[in-house]
């Protein structure tokens, strides 16, 4: 007879609890980040533009773009469908924020980096908060870590469709 520490026992049932709060907490970030830019798609290329990475036509097309993406995410995370998927794309879009952040930084930029809204340059004597949005960017990435890792949540659209439970059984 083996006998299980207390708090070996619980993580599997504590996990898909966590991937739950993880997978809403993800998709809430994606749906107002996208919600909050889709109204201004021209703001939300400028914004991409003020990184000063790609060509002008490049980043007003990606900014364009960025909104709807971040809504899809959000609906997909939100839904529990293809949460794996949704959660690696989260995850790389969030390492390109982190480095275009860092970037700006290091460049001495002095920009709002349009995160959650129409962003671009700052106005004179405005200081930019780069350490925070990167820390809070770091931050969403280990949320999309997590579900990368685990990501079968109780209430999503995946379970139903594999008729799998949210709980793996302790031999696995």
């Amino acid at each position: 007879m083996t006998v299980t520490a207390p708090s070996t026992r619980r993580w599997p049932a504590v996990r898909p609890w966590l991937g739950t709060a993880a997978r809403l907490g993800l998709a809430t970030v994606w749906l107002i980040a996208g919600g909050a830019k889709v109204g201004d798609l021209a703001g939300s290329g400028r914004a991409v533009n003020a990184y000063r990475i790609l060509p002008y036509e490049v980043a007003t097309a990606i900014g364009a773009a960025l909104p709807f993406v971040e809504l899809a995410l959000g609906v997909l995370l939100l839904l529990g469908l293809a949460t794996r998927l949704a959660a690696g794309v989260s995850a790389a879009l969030l390492v390109v924020f982190v480095t275009g952040i860092a970037s700006a930084w290091s460049r001495g930029l002095a920009i709002d980096c349009g995160c959650f809204g129409s962003g671009g340059q700052l106005a004179a004597g405005q200081a930019p908060s780069y350490l925070p949005e990167i820390l809070r960017d770091l931050g969403f990435l280990a949320l999309a870590g997590f579900l990368l890792i685990w990501p079968r949540t109780p209430f999503s659209v995946d379970g139903w469709l594999t008729g799998e439970p949210p709980v793996e059984d302790e031999d696995e």
